[in-house]
């Protein structure tokens, strides 16, 4: 399927349902505050000041590398119309007419749920599928296509490693902080 059509199919859903809209304004435009709200929780539940140090770092450094730097550059570089500019339609908000790829609301979350993910993995997936649904909701409402979204998982989950493999390299991490496949259980255990 081309973008022009998996967006179509999308954005064709749009306008024909209050509760729909609804749905796709909030998924694109306010899942990621309470997103935000349950990383911090996280966060702040940590109880080993060291780690709390790192995952605060780690998710800085990635954030700002992924919707500071990379995101900019590319916009700069790259002026990619948005789909409510190309095909002349209504989206279900209002939006400036700003350059669409990559998507900077993924560029941003995704950092965060991959940092969730290394903090607790059950809580990381729930984290990455809510973050796959605020694309989904940016592209119904109309303001991006879906390889924007794309753009934006592949920019924040660059950002993410780098910012990882850095902080490792610099030994911020310490030799128990590792992306393995056992989640962590608590402090004590790692």
């Amino acid at each position: 399927m081309s973008d022009g059509s998996v967006f179509s199919f999308l954005f064709g859903l749009a306008h024909k349902n209050q509760l729909l809209d609804w749905l796709f304004v909030f998924l694109a435009s306010y899942l990621i505050i309470f997103l935000v709200i349950v990383f911090l929780y996280f966060l702040f539940k940590e109880k080993d000041w060291r780690h709390r140090f790192y995952f605060s770092s780690l998710s800085i450094i990635s954030v700002i590398l992924s919707r500071g730097i990379l995101t900019t550059l590319i916009r700069f570089s790259y002026d990619r119309p948005r789909p409510f500019v190309v095909e002349n339609i209504q989206p279900l908000i209002d939006h400036a007419a700003t350059p669409s790829f990559p998507s900077g609301h993924i560029a941003f979350i995704l950092p965060l749920a991959l940092t969730i993910w290394l903090i607790n993995r059950r809580a990381g997936w729930w984290f990455l599928i809510a973050a796959l649904f605020i694309g989904l909701g940016r592209v119904a409402i109309g303001i991006h296509w879906p390889s924007d979204i794309f753009g934006g998982i592949l920019i924040g989950s660059i950002s993410f490693f780098s910012a990882y493999y850095l902080l490792k390299w610099k030994g911020v991490s310490g030799k128990h902080l590792t992306l393995s496949i056992t989640p962590f259980k608590s402090s004590a255990d790692i």
